[in-house]
C-alpha cells in the first residue's frame, strides 16, 4: 500500500510497511486477546482501512480505540463514521466493555467530531504533546472516552 501523506500525519504515522510487515502485524494479532482489529471494505472488497480496540483490560472492562482509513480520497464519505459507530457498539454490546478511550490530535477536527457523533466526551487535553508534521508546529493531544451507560443511552435512543 502506497504511503499516504494526510492519512499518515492525521494518524501520526512516520513508518512505512511492506505487504510482508503488513500480513505479520495481523498474524500477531489473531493471537492476542487484549484486542480485536477489524478491517474496514470497500463494496468491491479492497482492504481501505481498519477500526481497532486494543489494549483491553478485562478487570477494569476498558479498553483503547483507534480507526485509519488508508487512503484520503475515502475520507469525509461517512465511512469513518460508520466503522467508529460500529466499534462502538461491538466494544459494549459484544466485549461488554465499561469504557473505551482514544486519543486525537487537535489538528484533526474533523475526527474529533466523528468521535462526538459517536458519544464520546473530551476529558483531558495533552498540551503540546505532540508535533504537527505539516508545519512543525506544537498540538494538542485531546483525550476522549464513551462509558458504558453513555452508549446504553445513546443507543435506546437510536432504536426509538
Amino acid at each position: 500500500m502506497t504511503p499516504n501523506p494526510e492519512v499518515d500525519r492525521l494518524t501520526g504515522t512516520t513508518e512505512s510497511f511492506t505487504h510482508d510487515d503488513v500480513v505479520a502485524y495481523f498474524m500477531r494479532n489473531f493471537e492476542d486477546d487484549t484486542r480485536h482489529d477489524f478491517l474496514i471494505l470497500d463494496l468491491p472488497s479492497r482492504i481501505i482501512g481498519e477500526s481497532v480496540i486494543n489494549e483491553i483490560d478485562t478487570g477494569t472492562r476498558s479498553a483503547n480505540f483507534r480507526i485509519a482509513i488508508f487512503d484520503s480520497k475515502n475520507l469525509g464519505k461517512g465511512v469513518g463514521t460508520w466503522a467508529v459507530q460500529q466499534t462502538v457498539d461491538y466494544a459494549f454490546s459484544e466485549l461488554h466493555l465499561h469504557r473505551l478511550s482514544l486519543d486525537v490530535f487537535s489538528f484533526n477536527p474533523r475526527a474529533k467530531h466523528v468521535y462526538e457523533k459517536a458519544g464520546f466526551i473530551q476529558e483531558g487535553i495533552l498540551r503540546d504533546a505532540a508535533i504537527d508534521p505539516a508545519d512543525g508546529s506544537y498540538a494538542d493531544i485531546v483525550l476522549m472516552s464513551i462509558l458504558e451507560d453513555e452508549w446504553q443511552k445513546r443507543h435506546l435512543l437510536q432504536r426509538v
